[in-house]
């Protein structure tokens, strides 16, 4: 190849949530890095993912609370949705955070911006398809690969011709659904189900498993159940799509297998939340030597190293748990290493998660179900929501709370909170495992009152009972 490349001591792949920090970080410290983005600063949590969703259930959720309004005594009704305003107002968040990331960005110095998309045409040389035409070839001793993953479609015949939408496409809508159905009873699906139902759709959820949210304790995915169909959506558990149509314009039929018959599910649209997969096909990864898993991910080490000494690939792409806040501690274990010589690796980091439904369902550290598949020793605490003073107060009552304690040393091994601000009060409960603290302590600990905090009171004084 005769084409002249432009030397950077480090090029960065993708600026998702990892991938900008850490080029900034390597840029202030003197590196000349090139950071390449094929379409929007921010990747999918910014673009696609974190903010617009969560911009969109936070207007769900005065939807919902003016349709109880009359439950706290106060006289107002809903009267209509202005859908394109959510959609707008979600734009216009979305915008603005990814306008101050690439405005940052720009200002940096030692930092070059590159926006195209880049393959690897040599084991760390890249070429990159501007996307202002035209190309640029680059090349760098270190190389991290950020470039994310994108929505599943499942080989379900017809589906192609069905115009299915994913999770990114669902947020471009121009009217409301009328019914819309979901395949998958994820995270994704659910948030999303909840949504669009609080909005004013009919919604039905399709899930293959015997439960929502396969990873979750039985207990805490059928309370999760019981809180959607209270509310009024449909749920189909062990249903498994076997075909999808368009008889019409505006409809959709899905063809569904139970374990008691063949249904029939017609709907104006569909929504398929079945996983993710990477983006890695355009990379051109076997100029490298790198070869990916079956699901085509980037096996890396604790250190984040791909299978080629000085390649590291961060952030979903690699097949770690695919959230905003472990790809950012990707990038704070990158930096530690290269610019400190430090030995940081992924092993032991905690895993907390949200699952933004209505309440919130956190969840930290261990599974009744993985402990006891691991033969933990353990002992389990569970509380209804209902037993919480300040959720009776504010009429908030759905959810429980579940904790597992190990039988020997009397630490926190993990919990689920499913229930209001149920994401918040898991951090507490996550400090106090970081912190390796007797289960004890928070049974006899001050909280303010009145708090959901304080519950910890009761619930960790039920481990003994």
């Amino acid at each position: 190849m005769n084409e002249e490349f432009k030397v950077f001591d480090a090029a960065v792949i993708g600026a998702g949530q990892s991938g900008p920090p850490l080029a900034t970080a390597l840029a202030k410290a003197g590196w000349q890095v090139a950071l390449v983005e094929r379409k929007h600063v921010g990747g999918s949590c910014i673009n696609t993912g974190c903010t617009p969703t969560k911009t969109m259930i936070a207007s769900a959720r005065i939807a919902h609370q003016v349709s109880r309004a009359k439950d706290y005594g106060v006289n107002v009704t809903f009267e209509s949705l202005d859908f394109l305003k959510v959609i707008e107002r979600k734009q216009d968040m979305v915008e603005s955070f990814r306008d101050g990331s690439k405005k940052k960005l720009l200002s940096t110095p030692g930092l070059t911006l590159i926006e195209g998309e880049a393959r690897f045409v040599g084991k760390k040389e890249l070429e990159v398809d501007l996307s202002s035409n035209g190309k640029e070839f680059i090349k760098a001793d270190t190389i991290i690969i950020n470039t994310g993953a994108g929505s599943f479609m499942p080989a379900i015949p017809g589906l192609d011709t069905a115009d299915p939408l994913d999770s990114t496409s669902i947020m471009e809508l121009g009217e409301l659904p009328q019914h819309l159905v979901v395949i998958g009873g994820g995270y994704v699906g659910l948030e999303f189900g909840q949504m669009f139902h609080r909005f004013g759709s009919k919604v039905t959820i399709v899930q293959r498993g015997e439960q929502l949210l396969p990873k979750e304790d039985q207990d805490v995915a059928e309370e999760v159940a019981n809180i959607l169909k209270k509310e009024g959506l449909e749920i189909l558990l062990n249903a498994d799509t076997v075909r999808v149509e368009k008889p019409a314009p505006g409809k959709v039929m899905l063809t569904v297998n139970t374990a008691e018959e063949e249904q029939k599910i017609e709907g104006s649209n569909l929504l398929v939340a079945t996983g993710r997969v990477p983006n890695t096909a355009a990379l051109n990864l076997e100029s490298t030597g790198i070869a990916t898993d079956e699901r085509g991910f980037i096996p890396v080490n604790k250190r984040l190293e791909a299978t080629v000494p000085g390649i590291f690939a961060i952030g979903d792409v690699n097949g770690g748990p695919a959230f905003t806040h472990i790809s950012y501690d990707d990038f704070r274990i990158l930096r530690k290493n290269l610019l400190e010589g430090g030995n940081a690796v992924t092993s032991g980091r905690p895993l907390p998660y949200v699952v933004f439904i209505d309440p919130q369902l956190g969840r930290i550290g261990l599974t009744e179900k993985a402990a006891k598949e691991i033969g933990h020793k353990y002992k389990v605490a569970k509380i209804p929501m209902s037993w919480v003073a300040r959720a009776i107060e504010i009429d908030e009552t759905d959810g429980m709370m579940k904790v597992v304690v190990d039988a020997g040393t009397g630490k926190i091994l993990g919990a689920a909170v499913l229930g209001v601000e149920g994401g918040e009060v898991m951090a507490i409960l996550q400090v106090a495992m970081m912190g390796g603290l007797h289960y004890s302590v928070m049974r006899d600990a001050i909280f303010s009152h009145p708090t959901i905090s304080e519950s910890m009171n009761t619930l960790f004084g039920m481990v003994e009972s």
